[in-house]
């Protein structure tokens, strides 16, 4: 038998088997897609007179959960419907950073979270702020937990709606800014071509061409850029500790010169980090990628999949093609400590 809640019951089994922790997670379970009906029985003798909770006898599949959240109370729960993709793909992304992190601290709007083993990984190192606060709030929860952290910029995604008003003032400020458009297609959608070229392989083989991607992309000197390209490249791991990791390739005599990855957390799976090398560009390889990350998706039970995109960059049309279509945005903010 599998215990289950309601949203407004979850406090009370949390409160009595995990007395002040903050570092659970919620599944967000859609009883529409269990195999076994949910029964509503008493629970604890101890519990408020009249409540039932809902038991599930039967197995619990991975694809009955449409979201992992974080549960840190007293911070506001969201819980997404199985319906809606924007807040399933919010949850996806503000989720996974919370629970990769090594450390995790509250600050107006969200959190902080913290790895001081890849300091140059802004992902791993920054507020992600999910409640509006105004400008001048992300900025002094910035500095302050960068200050104690040693943080060498100060960083933040700004993930609720209408937070491109924040953004653009921070932007005045002199923040670096970036958009990134979430895109989702549900998995009913027949895959655009074929994966037949692509394979699935150790994380290990896609090292050397991320490394040379982001050679290209950084503009630190020197030490500097070898401290951050290897963290770069150790942070991935981190992921498979949350989520279910397949790394995509296509290899062109022998050689990786396309990869993508994908991301499964319950029913919902995200398309990460699809590249190309400049020099195998034009040859389709990054079509192939998708297609078999897509058919993975479809394989693994997910009946979505997101995806952010640069909102001022070209792949976000090269992804609508291959039928994603836009459900928002979140806001990057990063600056020099």
């Amino acid at each position: 038998m599998v215990h289950l809640s309601t949203p407004e019951q979850v406090h009370l089994p949390a409160g009595r088997l995990f007395p002040g922790r903050r570092d659970l997670a919620l599944l967000v379970v859609d009883p529409a897609r269990l195999p076994d009906p949910v029964r509503f029985e008493p629970g604890r003798p101890d519990d408020p007179e009249g409540a039932l909770f809902p038991h599930l006898y039967g197995p619990l599949p991975a694809s009955a959960v449409v979201a992992v959240v974080p549960y840190r109370p007293p911070a506001p729960l969201r819980l997404p419907a199985p319906g809606d993709a924007l807040a399933r793909a919010l949850a996806l992304c503000t989720s996974v950073p919370v629970r990769r992190a090594v450390g995790v601290g509250d600050v107006p709007g969200g959190v902080a979270v913290l790895d001081p083993g890849v300091p140059h990984s802004r992902d791993n190192n920054r507020l992600v702020l999910t409640e509006p606060v105004d400008a001048a709030a992300v900025e002094a929860a910035a500095a302050e937990v960068g200050g104690i952290a040693g943080w060498p910029y100060l960083a933040a995604l700004l993930a609720w709606p209408g937070a491109a008003t924040v953004a653009a003032t921070l932007a005045g400020s002199g923040w670096a800014v970036e958009e990134l458009v979430l895109m989702a297609r549900s998995t009913d959608v027949p895959v655009p071509g074929s994966g037949a070229r692509a394979e699935v392989v150790d994380q290990r083989e896609l090292h050397d061409l991320w490394e040379r991607s982001w050679r290209g992309g950084l503009a630190s000197p020197g030490d500097r850029l070898e401290a951050a390209v290897a963290q770069l490249i150790g942070r991935e791991e981190l992921n498979d500790r949350v989520v279910t990791v397949t790394d995509v390739v296509v290899r062109e005599e022998g050689r990786v010169v396309a990869a993508g990855q994908l991301r499964v957390d319950g029913a919902t799976a995200a398309v990460e980090s699809v590249l190309t090398d400049p020099a195998a560009r034009g040859r389709g390889y990054a079509d192939a990628v998708l297609a078999r990350i897509l058919e993975l998706a479809t394989d693994a039970g997910c009946d979505l999949v997101v995806l952010e995109a640069a909102g001022g960059d070209w792949p976000r049309h090269w992804y609508a093609r291959h039928g994603f279509e836009e459900i928002g945005s979140t806001w990057t903010v990063d600056r020099p400590a």
